[in-house]
């Protein structure tokens, strides 16, 4: 079924409308070497909220601060309308140990540089960016529940954790009462899908809404790489070596395998009349468990062409094939407990109806 960017859902088992598709910032500003320049960013912006869109996604280390900034003037007209989620643990000073990581010193100095550079009173949605494995999870619980005590926060979520500690913070922070998490955001697309294993079901059972990045897989999915770019040493062609594409082919992300699931989507693309991005952009968007992928586009362009994934229906057929490609193996217990013969030792012929 088609949907709008104003065909609102509720992020986790809050009561937060936010829009199917969120727009990242980590666009806005080319400190990193690409992205969009101010004009193009204000227009990216624009558009987007001018059909409905209401999520964004950013943090405070973003193209060195930009990605903030030129949010916190986009959005002076219309703060209360719209949906700005942070993130902290990221170093934001380096030789200063502490302007990183998930503790409070980090996440209170990081929040306070993120309403300055947001020009804003209040942060919608504050995520942990990246788990340390050295704070104690009550420090950061505490620390987060504060910050919505104070007003300066609305809501927490968590991104880059592993499963049994979002688990565990979830359930001491009931235990508590302090803020639950509201929302997971991790890397899932059809080229990454090992979420399914243990993040995407603990999301759906402990209440957090899945917000997922890189859902076009570093842009292997656009099918703008092939068989001439598998070499990851030098630069891929008709890119220098300093580009993004490069760098994705240099960190892996070009294999047989993803190339194999990229022609897929291809085939479905040419199907369906719609673009290869715009597929695999779908197939996120309507994956189980998951609230709002994040496109993050740099031109207008890239930007209509993203939100064209909102008008795709994939057929079962095509679904199936999509998934099929992309299949992973589960792991243990997953593959073990899912076999007939499990089923049979612990059910016997019975039939059991199971919803999600």
């Amino acid at each position: 079924m088609s949907l709008t960017l104003d065909t609102y859902r509720l992020l986790g088992r809050s009561g937060l409308r936010v829009s199917p598709l969120a727009l990242g910032a980590a666009t806005f500003g080319t400190e990193w070497g690409w992205g969009a320049e101010r004009e193009e960013a204000r227009k990216l912006f624009d558009r987007y909220t001018e059909l409905g869109g209401n999520f964004f996604d950013t943090a405070s280390t973003y193209t060195n601060g930009s990605s903030e900034r030129l949010l916190g003037e986009f959005t002076r007209t219309n703060r209360d309308g719209l949906v700005l989620a942070t993130k902290y643990s990221t170093l934001r000073q380096p030789g200063d140990p502490n302007s990183g990581g998930t503790h409070r010193k980090s996440m209170l100095a990081s929040v306070e540089s993120s309403l300055r550079q947001l020009n804003t009173d209040y942060i919608d949605l504050l995520y942990l960016n990246v788990w340390d494995f050295r704070t104690p999870v009550e420090e950061i619980l505490r620390g987060l529940d504060d910050l919505v005590r104070q007003g300066k926060v609305l809501y927490v979520a968590i991104s880059s954790a592993p499963a049994w500690q979002v688990s565990r913070m979830q359930t001491i922070a009931d235990l508590r009462g302090w803020s639950p998490l509201v929302a997971l955001e991790i890397e899932y697309s059809l080229i990454e899908r090992t979420g399914e294993r243990d993040l995407i079901p603990m999301a759906r059972e402990m209440g957090l809404g899945v917000v997922s990045f890189s859902p076009l897989g570093g842009g292997v999915l656009t099918g703008k790489y092939s068989r001439e770019d598998l070499n990851p040493t030098g630069p891929v062609a008709g890119e220098t070596a300093s580009s993004r594409k490069s760098l994705n082919a240099a960190l892996g992300m070009v294999t047989e395998r993803t190339l194999a699931i990229a022609d897929v989507v291809k085939e479905v693309a040419s199907e369906l009349g719609h673009t290869p991005a715009q597929v695999a952009l779908a197939w996120t968007l309507n994956a189980p468990g998951v609230t709002a992928p994040i496109i993050g586009a740099r031109t207008i362009a890239q930007l209509e062409d993203n939100l064209g994934a909102l008008q795709v229906d994939l057929t079962p057929s095509q679904l199936a094939r999509l998934g099929e490609v992309s299949a992973i193996d589960l792991g243990i217990p997953h593959g073990l407990l899912a076999s007939d013969h499990i089923r049979t030792v612990t059910t016997g012929d019975m039939k059991i109806e199971t919803r999600s």
